[in-house]
C-alpha cells in the first residue's frame, strides 16, 4: 500500500506535474527546502573543481527551477529537461537567469552536442523512468538510452549525480546495470543510512579521468557511512553488493538459511536439525 502513496504510480510525469501541481509543488516551502538541500548536496558531489565558475550543468528533471536557482547560487549556468511543460511554465515565471529549459522526455535521450557539459545532476526524477507509462515504455531501453546519451554529452573526467527513490533492490540494479552498460562507472552513496526521513540516495557516476573514488554519506556521530561501488559490473554482482549496502544477507548464503530455518521453527514447520553441512554447497549444484 505504500507504494501507492509514490507520485510515480498515480500518473506519467507530464500528467502528474498539470498546472496545479506544479505551483503547489514551488509555493511549498517545505518542499523548497528539501529540494535545495538535495541540489546543493548533488552539486557537491559532482567534485567540481575548487573555485571553478562558469560551468556549464545539466539538469535532467529540472521542473519548476529549484535546482537550478542552486546551481545559479554556486555561479553555474544550466540547461534544464523536464517532460512536464506546466513545471516549465512556472519556471519561465520565476524568472530564472543563468538557465535555458528544454522540453524533452529523458527516456528519448538527451539532443547535445558531445561533450557540452561539465556535469549533470539530478532530484527525484530518475525513478519516474523505471515504470511503463505506454505500451511502447521499455524501462531497460528508456534508461539505457538516458545513460548513452548522458555519458556522450558529459566532458571526460566529469560526474554525473542522481538523487533519486528505489522502490526496491531490483530497481536499484536495473537502474545501476543500465548507467554502467553505458559506459559509467561509480557507486551508489547514501546519506543518513538509519534515518527514515532524512535518508537519501545518490547515484554517482563517472566519466573516466582520475578524480573516480566514491564519496562517502554523510552521517550522524554513531552512524556507519555507507556507500557502494560498482564498475562495469554483472547483475550478479551488482545484486550482491546492493544487499550488502542494505544489511541483509545475501541470498542462500549460511545466514540466510539459517534464518529462514529458524523462521519456520517459529511458525511451527517440521525443520531438520542444523549440523556442520548446512548451507554447505554440494558438488555439481550451484
Amino acid at each position: 500500500m505504500a507504494s501507492n502513496r509514490r507520485p510515480e504510480h498515480k500518473a506519467p510525469p507530464e500528467i502528474f506535474y498539470n498546472e496545479d501541481e506544479a505551483r503547489k509543488y514551488t509555493s511549498n516551502s517545505r518542499m523548497i527546502e528539501i529540494q535545495s538541500q538535495m541540489s546543493a548536496r548533488a552539486i557537491e558531489l559532482l567534485a567540481l573543481p575548487e573555485d571553478a565558475e562558469g560551468c556549464l550543468i545539466l539538469d535532467l528533471g529540472c521542473g519548476s527551477g529549484l535546482s537550478g536557482e542552486v546551481i545559479e547560487e554556486q555561479n553555474h549556468v544550466w540547461i534544464g529537461v523536464d517532460i512536464s511543460q506546466w513545471m516549465l511554465n512556472v519556471a519561465l515565471e520565476r524568472d530564472i537567469e543563468n538557465g535555458d529549459l528544454v522540453l524533452g522526455d529523458l527516456g528519448q535521450g538527451l539532443p547535445f552536442r558531445a561533450g557540452s557539459f561539465d556535469g549533470a545532476i539530478s532530484i527525484s526524477a530518475l525513478q519516474w523512468l523505471c515504470n511503463a507509462d505506454k505500451k511502447s515504455h521499455n524501462p531497460v531501453k528508456r534508461l539505457y538510452i538516458l545513460f548513452s546519451t548522458l555519458y556522450a554529452c558529459l566532458s571526460r573526467g566529469s560526474r554525473a549525480v542522481f538523487q533519486f527513490y528505489p522502490e526496491n533492490s531490483s530497481q536499484a540494479e536495473l537502474i545501476t546495470q543500465q548507467a554502467m552498460r553505458a559506459g559509467f562507472t561509480g557507486g551508489i552513496v547514501v546519506d543518513y543510512p538509519n534515518s527514515t526521513k532524512a535518508k537519501k540516495w545518490f547515484l554517482v557516476l563517472f566519466t573516466g579521468g582520475s578524480n573516480n573514488q566514491l564519496p562517502k554519506g554523510l552521517t550522524n556521530e554513531r552512524e556507519e557511512t555507507s556507500s557502494v561501488s560498482y564498475s562495469n559490473t554483472t547483475q550478479r554482482d551488482a545484486s550482491k553488493r546492493y544487499k550488502n549496502l542494505k544489511g541483509k544477507p545475501l541470498k542462500k548464503s549460511k545466514e540466510w538459511i539459517l534464518q529462514k530455518k529458524e523462521r519456520r521453527r517459529r511458525q511451527g514447520k517440521e525443520v531438520r536439525p542444523d549440523s556442520k553441512y548446512t548451507a554447505r554447497r554440494r558438488c555439481g549444484r550451484f
